[in-house]
């Protein structure tokens, strides 16, 4: 897998002054471009055309479509990418505004449950929501809550390699220092996928956008690797889409690890430097040469 190029809508270059000790000098810094991004439905509802605003979350452009199939199919709005019958910005007088809004338009005759999507559509772990509710809602909703799982084992030697490989193909990192990832990787420990965004759940979504719309749903059998910390909302996109074993350079949440035991996700964090933590180990998971 080759690294991407940088995307000129996801940084942008602005003029700086660095200070070094007791000197300074001008400097051109790449930063993060931060946008909002306004997510829409349309289907019809009883021969009547319906559209609704589904949410608006704050992203690095780029992979929009993705990032808007990702989060429709994680918070339980669509189960499928047959659901989906195309994915367009608007048109609008001003051209900015215009790509700030994706609208996914769905296929003749499904119509969404929205009232599935009760959780708010939460951003932060500050949003207060009950945790055994959350939990249960997930439950409901999720396509792969009963799937079984296959038998997997990974190598040590695998699961210390991952962080610095995720590393090197993070471009926007490298250039912004920045920028959150998630990546998926096979039992070998070979990058199939990543996506930056801001956002650690927005970089997610966009994976699983991608992974749904390429028809790989449930990824049962591969490992994500997040870039920062396991928080109880990626832990939840990672039950929607079928993960089985998720790994974070960050710590879990408390909330995050009872969700993990309860979907027997196995969750490890810490991954960095030839060592983690095993917060919880899944039943049908085995590390090759661990004492």
């Amino acid at each position: 897998m080759k690294a991407k190029l940088l995307s000129n809508k996801s940084v942008k270059q602005i003029e700086i002054i660095k200070v070094r000790e007791s000197s300074s000098f001008p400097y051109t810094d790449d930063i993060s471009v931060e946008e909002p991004l306004e997510i829409r439905i349309s289907y019809s509802a009883e021969g009547k055309k319906e559209s609704k605003n589904i949410s608006v979350t704050m992203r690095t452009p780029g992979n929009d479509a993705e990032l808007a199939a990702g989060f429709l199919f994680t918070e339980g709005i669509i189960s499928g990418r047959e659901q989906i019958k195309s994915t367009y910005s608007p048109q609008a007088e001003c051209s900015r505004n215009s790509e700030n809004v994706v609208i996914v338009e769905l296929t003749e005759g499904f119509v969404p449950e929205l009232m599935k999507a009760d959780r708010n559509f939460y951003t932060t772990s500050s949003c207060g929501v009950c945790g055994k509710g959350s939990i249960e809602s997930i439950r409901t909703v999720s396509a792969f809550h009963n799937y079984t799982k296959e038998n997997t084992e990974v190598s040590l030697e695998t699961l210390y390699q991952l962080s610095e490989k995720l590393q090197s193909f993070q471009n926007n990192f490298s250039a912004t220092g920045g920028i959150h990832a998630s990546g998926i990787f096979d039992l070998e420990g070979n990058l199939l996928a990543l996506r930056e965004d801001v956002g650690r759940h927005n970089a997610l979504d966009k994976l699983i956008g991608y992974a749904l719309s390429a028809g790989l749903l449930p990824l049962n059998n591969k490992i994500l690797l997040l870039s920062g910390r396991a928080s109880f909302e990626l832990i939840q996109k990672a039950a929607m889409a079928g993960i089985s074993i998720v790994a974070a350079i960050g710590a879990p949440s408390s909330l995050a690890v009872d969700l993990a035991k309860e979907f027997d996700i196995t969750l490890l964090g810490f991954l960095r430097d030839n060592r983690f933590n095993i917060y919880h180990s899944g039943s049908h998971f085995n590390i090759e040469n661990l004492v």
